[in-house]
């Protein structure tokens, strides 16, 4: 089990991307669909199950935009006739290129069995983020997944996990009223309205005003080490997360 901080902006933007994700994270559990997020422990802080990181990510286009239409020379906003899942190799140095599955496999990233469950997954999700949002009046441009193997045990046998989170941050996202972006696409384009580009999801899914207790970390891990086993009481000591969060 991990500890997850968000890192959090003078606009306060890792606290709604926090709530966000959490109800988003739940609806999926309760769905079925496997994600690491526990529970929420404070205003910027997750309670997570520890997986090993996927070393690429997967970004499913509904409508053609933004990068992904200009490197295909499509016009912004072009419709698609299905949605197009996208993997990519999780390297900053290399501008995190796009790769095939079979760069996955072949290269010993990951298992077949393992990249059918990946889209598999990522159809389910997408069907249910878009009708998330839908129900908002916002349409989902895009949106990017990270995965992590969650081992048993015995190590003999493991399961895919949704990582990460799911927020403004990771989603393009479409104002149907106004035609304004609602993501961080939106608040890089107008800095001046960051706040309330992340405010105005949060409010459309009814979170301003349902804000967590704030509590210390100390007294959430005093809760968790209660109930932890010895093992995990053992391995949480502070280390960096591959997705640039503090974990515990």
């Amino acid at each position: 089990i991990a500890l997850e901080k968000g890192t959090i902006s003078a606009c306060g933007k890792g606290v709604l991307n926090n709530r966000i994700s959490e109800l988003l994270m739940t609806r999926l559990n309760d769905l079925r669909i496997e994600t690491h997020f526990v529970r929420l422990i404070n205003m910027r802080e997750q309670l997570i199950r520890t997986t090993e990181t996927l070393p690429f990510t997967l970004t499913l286009h509904n409508v053609a935009s933004g990068t992904f239409a200009k490197r295909l020379g499509l016009e912004d906003g072009s419709s698609l006739l299905k949605p197009i899942p996208e993997f990519s190799l999780r390297a900053d140095e290399l501008n995190n290129p796009v790769v095939a599955a079979e760069h996955l496999t072949s290269l010993g990233w990951s298992r077949f069995e393992e990249i059918d469950d990946i889209l598999l997954l990522s159809q389910r999700i997408n069907d249910f983020l878009s009708g998330q949002f839908l129900a908002l009046n916002i349409r989902l441009i895009s949106f990017k997944l990270e995965f992590g193997r969650l081992y048993t045990s015995d190590l003999m046998d493991s399961q895919i996990l949704v990582t990460d989170e799911i927020s403004p941050d990771t989603c393009n996202l479409l104002d149907l009223k106004t035609g304004k972006r609602l993501d961080r696409q939106g608040a890089q384009d107008n800095p001046e309205q960051a706040r309330e580009i992340y405010q105005e999801v949060a409010r459309r899914f009814g979170l301003l005003g349902l804000e967590a207790p704030e509590e210390t970390m100390t007294s959430g891990l005093q809760d968790i080490l209660a109930s932890a086993k010895p093992s995990l009481k053992r391995s949480l000591n502070r280390r960096k997360s591959p997705n640039g969060h503090n974990s515990i």
